[in-house]
Protein backbone atom coordinates (compact mmCIF):
# COMPACT_ATOMS: atom_id res chain seq x y z
CA UNK A 1 0.00 0.00 0.00
CA UNK A 2 2.57 2.43 0.90
CA UNK A 3 4.82 1.51 -2.42
CA UNK A 4 1.35 2.16 -4.12
CA UNK A 5 0.97 5.57 -2.27
CA UNK A 6 4.84 6.71 -3.19
CA UNK A 7 3.99 5.93 -7.03
CA UNK A 8 1.14 7.72 -7.16
CA UNK A 9 3.02 10.80 -5.71
CA UNK A 10 6.03 10.33 -8.15
CA UNK A 11 3.66 10.41 -11.10
CA UNK A 12 1.91 12.99 -9.61
CA UNK A 13 4.74 15.01 -9.48
CA UNK A 14 6.03 14.23 -13.00
CA UNK A 15 3.03 15.29 -14.49
CA UNK A 16 3.25 18.88 -12.53
CA UNK A 17 -0.12 18.56 -11.07
CA UNK A 18 0.10 19.44 -7.79
CA UNK A 19 -2.07 18.06 -5.03
CA UNK A 20 -4.07 21.65 -4.60
CA UNK A 21 -4.75 21.49 -8.18
CA UNK A 22 -6.14 18.58 -8.34
CA UNK A 23 -8.07 18.98 -4.90
CA UNK A 24 -9.78 22.44 -6.52
CA UNK A 25 -9.41 22.42 -10.17
CA UNK A 26 -11.46 21.27 -12.71
CA UNK A 27 -10.23 19.53 -15.89
CA UNK A 28 -10.39 22.70 -17.24
CA UNK A 29 -7.84 24.11 -14.75
CA UNK A 30 -10.72 26.33 -12.77
CA UNK A 31 -11.13 26.39 -9.25
CA UNK A 32 -14.68 24.60 -8.26
CA UNK A 33 -16.01 24.58 -4.95
CA UNK A 34 -19.21 24.64 -5.72
CA UNK A 35 -21.57 24.89 -8.89
CA UNK A 36 -25.10 24.81 -10.64
CA UNK A 37 -26.80 22.11 -8.84
CA UNK A 38 -28.36 19.48 -10.61
CA UNK A 39 -31.40 17.70 -11.32
CA UNK A 40 -30.92 15.24 -8.04
CA UNK A 41 -30.37 18.32 -5.83
CA UNK A 42 -33.10 20.17 -6.87
CA UNK A 43 -35.95 17.34 -6.63
CA UNK A 44 -33.98 16.24 -2.82
CA UNK A 45 -33.76 19.78 -1.64
CA UNK A 46 -37.54 20.58 -3.21
CA UNK A 47 -38.41 17.27 -1.57
CA UNK A 48 -37.13 18.65 1.72
CA UNK A 49 -38.85 21.39 1.68
CA UNK A 50 -42.58 20.35 0.83
CA UNK A 51 -41.94 17.61 3.71
CA UNK A 52 -41.31 20.11 6.51
CA UNK A 53 -44.83 21.66 5.13
CA UNK A 54 -46.35 18.46 4.84
CA UNK A 55 -44.74 16.39 7.58
CA UNK A 56 -47.18 13.79 8.14
CA UNK A 57 -49.47 10.95 6.25
CA UNK A 58 -48.35 9.32 3.35
CA UNK A 59 -47.88 12.16 1.14
CA UNK A 60 -44.80 13.36 4.18
CA UNK A 61 -43.22 9.56 3.67
CA UNK A 62 -43.53 9.65 0.31
CA UNK A 63 -41.46 12.82 0.05
CA UNK A 64 -38.93 11.55 2.73
CA UNK A 65 -38.17 8.97 0.49
CA UNK A 66 -37.87 11.09 -2.74
CA UNK A 67 -35.96 13.44 -0.98
CA UNK A 68 -33.42 10.30 0.66
CA UNK A 69 -33.42 8.91 -2.42
CA UNK A 70 -32.48 12.26 -5.02
CA UNK A 71 -29.99 13.37 -2.04
CA UNK A 72 -28.62 9.58 -1.95
CA UNK A 73 -28.05 9.93 -6.03
CA UNK A 74 -26.66 13.05 -5.81
CA UNK A 75 -23.99 12.47 -3.30
CA UNK A 76 -23.28 8.68 -4.76
CA UNK A 77 -22.62 10.78 -8.53
CA UNK A 78 -20.37 13.39 -6.79
CA UNK A 79 -18.17 10.69 -5.09
CA UNK A 80 -17.81 8.68 -8.33
CA UNK A 81 -17.98 12.09 -10.90
CA UNK A 82 -17.08 14.93 -9.27
CA UNK A 83 -15.24 17.14 -11.10
CA UNK A 84 -12.40 17.17 -8.21
CA UNK A 85 -11.48 15.96 -4.94
CA UNK A 86 -13.35 18.47 -2.99
CA UNK A 87 -16.48 18.10 -4.83
CA UNK A 88 -15.74 13.96 -4.16
CA UNK A 89 -15.38 14.64 -0.67
CA UNK A 90 -18.28 16.40 -0.27
CA UNK A 91 -20.26 14.12 -1.67
CA UNK A 92 -19.01 11.21 0.49
CA UNK A 93 -19.39 13.75 3.82
CA UNK A 94 -23.03 13.76 2.65
CA UNK A 95 -23.57 10.30 2.01
CA UNK A 96 -21.42 9.24 5.18
CA UNK A 97 -23.76 11.63 7.12
CA UNK A 98 -27.52 10.98 5.21
CA UNK A 99 -26.87 7.10 6.05
CA UNK A 100 -25.95 7.89 9.82
CA UNK A 101 -28.95 10.15 10.25
CA UNK A 102 -31.10 7.92 8.74
CA UNK A 103 -29.45 4.47 10.88
CA UNK A 104 -29.92 6.97 14.19
CA UNK A 105 -33.75 7.80 13.26
CA UNK A 106 -34.76 3.96 12.31
CA UNK A 107 -32.90 3.10 16.02
CA UNK A 108 -30.62 0.65 14.94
Amino acid sequence: MLKQSNHDLEKLEATGTTLFDRTFRDSEGKIVLGQMPNLPLLVGLTAILLHLILPSGKLGIGLDLVAFGALFTWAWQEVFEGVNYFRRAIGLVVLVGMLALRLQQSGA
